[in-house]
């Protein structure tokens, strides 16, 4: 399957937010496949990480993000799940999990419900080691500052938002994915 195709179905008409899509997940995908070359035990499947890192965020036109060109109508956490229902109509339901869970370290239903997040409740935790190195992949870049890579310290900050369990579960990913990084 060719991600660019799907990406130019629902994105032919929104240049503007193509390209940010394209930066942005072409940046995940590149972090993704380097540190499978780097950690060759990992055993991850490249071709599936390619495609899915590609679609992660295939969701974003139906939120409203202005600042990186979305107008649409959801709030901007619900692009995951929305991503994901898009990618299971296409036929790609291992896709669709990593859509659907990549936000932050994972979501737990208890956050959705406690926090009273615009998502159904339900846990968006990463349940595979391909979602859960997209998931980790993401967390250096920022679509609204396309070409930068935040710091390691800059992501930890980040998840914080998320709470202790989150911050744990990136702690692991990191040791798995990049222990030389420090």
């Amino acid at each position: 399957m060719n991600p660019l195709e799907l990406i130019e179905k629902y994105y032919h008409d929104m240049p503007e937010l193509k390209e940010v899509l394209l930066v942005h997940s072409n940046q995940v995908k590149n972090r993704a496949l380097q540190i499978i070359q780097n950690q060759p035990d990992l055993r991850i499947d490249a071709q599936f990480i390619s495609e899915a890192a590609m679609l992660h965020d295939i969701g974003i036109f139906l939120c409203n993000a202005p600042n990186i060109h979305c107008h649409g109508t959801h709030h901007y956490i619900e692009h995951g799940y929305l991503g994901a229902e898009l990618l299971r109509q296409e036929g790609l339901p291992r896709h669709a999990g990593v859509a659907e869970r990549h936000t932050g370290a994972g979501i737990t239903a208890q956050q959705v419900e406690c926090e009273d997040l615009p998502i159904p409740i339900n846990n968006y935790i990463p349940l595979t080691i391909e979602e859960e190195l997209i998931c980790y992949a993401d967390k250096f870049y920022s679509k609204s500052h396309l070409g930068d890579e935040l710091s390691l310290a800059k992501v930890r900050d980040s998840i914080w938002l998320y709470g202790f369990e989150a911050i744990q579960r990136f702690d692991k990913w990191h040791k798995m994915f990049e222990p030389e990084i420090v």
